[in-house]
């Protein structure tokens, strides 16, 4: 019987949302588990909540410039804090929508590879150019880029997966949905492993 994938709720301009999509995949295929990548945007979400970027809080965003960078570290990954941060990400989502409609073979380096320019790299993934060089390095042509960002259908789909996410309960990034059972933050993983491995 087939079995549901991860859903996977994430922002390009969280970095807990890059430092996820360094394990999903391992943790998914450990449990002979596909992932749904579903690209949304946090404003929305934090309009709803009432939240607004973490390192905009007091106290708290103090305390996520140590977590970030440390976390990183923990995982084994590399990772810079970009400037500007954070950024408007809807043109690099839309572009994975077009890319899982008609290129899906391109998707999911596409979310690797966005997330390294900004988190890695430093490189601002608001920016068309900086989003045709991503595209340029995986042999996407940039027209298509242009094309999915303007695309009405495209940016309805993208509005489409934000409400979704609301609907889903999700409160910020990145999120999970695993049968039903809802996990907020990359700290949440073992509880996934755990989850799919014993149901408690």
């Amino acid at each position: 019987m087939p079995v549901a994938p991860i859903a996977f709720f994430f922002d390009f301009s969280s970095p807990y949302s890059y430092l996820a999509s360094t394990q999903i995949e391992a943790l998914a295929e450990r449990h002979d588990r596909g992932i749904e990548w579903v690209p949304i945007l946090l404003g929305p979400v934090f309009a709803t909540t009432g939240a607004k970027p973490l390192v905009e809080q007091p106290l708290k965003g103090d305390y996520a410039r140590i977590d970030i960078p440390r976390s990183a570290r923990f995982f084994g990954v590399p990772y810079q804090h970009p400037a500007p941060f954070p950024i408007a990400t809807h043109h690099a989502a839309r572009v994975l929508i077009g890319l899982q409609r008609e290129l899906p073979a391109q998707a999911v380096p596409w979310v690797h590879a966005a997330f390294s320019a900004y988190f890695m790299q430093g490189r601002n993934i608001s920016q068309p150019e900086v989003l045709h060089s991503v595209a340029q390095d995986l042999g996407i042509n940039t027209a298509r880029i242009d094309g999915w960002c303007n695309e009405p259908q495209i940016k309805a789909q993208l509005k489409a997966n934000v409400d979704r996410a609301m609907q889903s309960g999700v409160c910020g990034a990145p999120f999970f949905v695993v049968d039903d059972e809802p996990f907020w933050g990359v700290d949440r993983l073992p509880q996934i492993d755990r989850w799919l491995t014993a149901r408690f």
